[in-house]
């Protein structure tokens, strides 16, 4: 039986192995390099996370933003809200109060704001009229919304009372029985065995939510409910909205 050897130093590393076969010393233990420094060289912090800023680091960078903008109107303030109206105009239309709220954000001073707005709608940038009647169009066709929630999200959008009213003239009683039919046919789908009486109360607020008086509600909903079950009406008295 041969005698068993010692296990050479560079046993279990192949690169020092390698060194040894072609007659170089591997190096001494003091120069070995721990396991796995070679393979973090040249990786430090860049490209890494690096380290998370501290609160206070970043509310000092959101109000050095902050300082940066309100330079920046300072010093060109037409520019600046040039600048915003466009871009806010951008792939959408928009009323004139909703790109006004947008330049006090900026803190575009008031005259300046006030002239561009003019300017904007002089060239028919700006044109509420225009946008109250696209907004009805929309909202009660893909929404079945009835001309008073129409009117409702219109006032909260800066329309005023006679671009309103002109925008709404377009949906009349026929278009809203209509809208508030299909509404009703579509939830009763998903109404098949419920009580009578529950499903009335359900379809009417529905209705209701969607801005439809307790009339033409109930009206609508008993037709939907007739024809569902051949006829048969007895139903709830209409309620109160």
């Amino acid at each position: 039986m041969s005698e068993s050897r010692p296990a050479p130093d560079w046993a279990g590393d192949v690169s020092l192995g390698v060194k040894a076969w072609v007659g170089e010393s591997p190096p001494t233990p003091s120069e070995e390099r721990p396991f796995g420094e070679r393979r973090s060289k040249g990786r430090g912090r860049k490209g890494g996370r690096g380290r998370t800023k501290t609160w206070a680091e970043r509310e000092a960078a959101r109000a050095a933003a902050a300082q940066a903008r309100t330079a920046e109107v300072q010093a060109d303030p037409e520019g600046v809200g040039r600048t915003i109206l466009l871009d806010s105009l951008t792939g959408q239309a928009r009323t004139r109060k909703e790109l006004a709220d947008k330049l006090a954000q900026r803190d575009v001073p008031d005259e300046v704001a006030a002239e561009l707005l003019d300017r904007f709608t002089e060239v028919g940038l700006i044109d509420d009229s225009a946008y109250a009647r696209q907004w009805v169009e929309s909202r009660h066709r893909s929404r079945g919304l009835a001309p008073r929630a129409l009117a409702q999200e219109l006032r909260r959008k800066g329309v005023g009372d006679e671009e309103a009213k002109e925008a709404l003239e377009q949906i009349d009683e026929d278009d809203q029985r209509s809208a508030a039919r299909a509404l009703v046919d579509k939830k009763l789908r998903s109404m098949a065995g419920l009580d009578r009486q529950v499903a009335t109360r359900r379809l009417a607020g529905l209705l209701a939510r969607k801005g439809y008086g307790a009339g033409l509600a109930f009206s609508v909903v008993r037709e939907a409910l007739a024809e569902l079950d051949d006829g048969d009406d007895d139903l709830e008295p209409p309620l109160e909205f």
